[in-house]
């Protein structure tokens, strides 16, 4: 993966009038985010206000990396509430202390984040049809905000009841779907992408794709959309040594391959430690 470089999470002026002062050295979750290089060298950077990505590939291939630099990015906007899900409790821990709202293994307090989420977002449309407005601006009183949730699986074929896992599928579908929008971005990750953990129904919904090494064609349309793997865009022909790299594809766009940035594990503790100050200041 290519070392980190911490001027790559370099502040881009706010562009959304009226926007809420933020702290010398805070980031904004307007600005876009730095995932790695190209095949070129260059920087690839993605913004996510008023988009979802969605990330999948083979348990190791990069997929909790490329995770936590989203994560990461967010942790140092002080204009975004983070709201983590993670099945395995461990790849998210470390940034419970700048969380709003943190879930580990429990079936039932996902639930209930997720209905959480989902009368804000009824409340955040009742205020766009109030206003005649399309979507939520900064300055609206309105905080963005971002659901992160590792892994799909867990939570929708592996823990809870037949009727727990459907409700948690249904309550992901509608909040990716309105969430855009309502200025409530959802990152979600799968190392098993199959049509069982991500229905053709969601995969549609998001902006973003980002598939990293898969065993096998359909896995990688899974993520990047089907028919790509027969048009030469596959995951499968990354190279098993070739960690972090990975097939980027922005809605309507081609697959992009890039290879992501590593954050170490002192660099997400120096980042929280940051953002627990940032957090404070605002």
């Amino acid at each position: 993966m290519s070392s980190f470089k911490p001027d790559r999470y370099k502040v881009f002026p706010r562009r959304t009038p009226g926007a809420t002062p933020v702290p010398k050295g805070a980031l904004s979750i307007y600005n876009p985010i730095y995932l790695g290089l190209d095949t070129r060298g260059k920087p690839v950077y993605v913004t996510l206000m008023y988009r979802n990505i969605l990330i999948g590939g083979e348990p190791g291939a990069g997929k909790s990396v490329a995770q936590g630099n989203i994560v990461a990015h967010a942790a140092l906007c002080v204009d975004v509430d983070l709201v983590l899900i993670d099945g395995k409790i461990v790849e998210l821990l470390p940034y419970a202390p700048v969380a709003k709202e943190f879930v580990g293994n429990d079936m039932r307090k996902a639930l209930r984040v997720l209905h959480t989420l989902q009368d804000d977002l009824d409340e955040r449309y009742l205020h766009l049809a109030r206003t005649g407005r399309k979507k939520i601006v900064d300055g609206d009183g309105f905080r963005a905000k971002l659901l992160c949730i590792d892994e799909l699986a867990y939570f929708t074929v592996t823990v809870g009841t037949k009727d727990q896992q459907e409700e948690f599928r249904i309550l992901v579908r509608d909040i990716v779907a309105r969430g855009r929008a309502a200025g409530i971005i959802t990152v979600a990750s799968t190392q098993r992408p199959s049509a069982d953990i991500v229905p053709t129904s969601l995969r549609d919904l998001f902006g973003y794709r980002l598939a990293f090494r898969c065993a096998t064609d359909s896995s990688s349309d899974i993520i990047l959309g089907t028919g790509w793997a027969s048009q030469g865009h596959t995951a499968v022909d990354i190279e098993p040594e070739a960690l972090g790299v990975g097939l980027l594809r922005a809605e309507g766009g081609l697959p992009r391959r890039l290879k992501g940035a590593l954050l170490k594990d002192h660099q997400h503790r120096q980042i929280v430690r940051r953002a627990v100050h940032l957090r404070k200041a605002a």
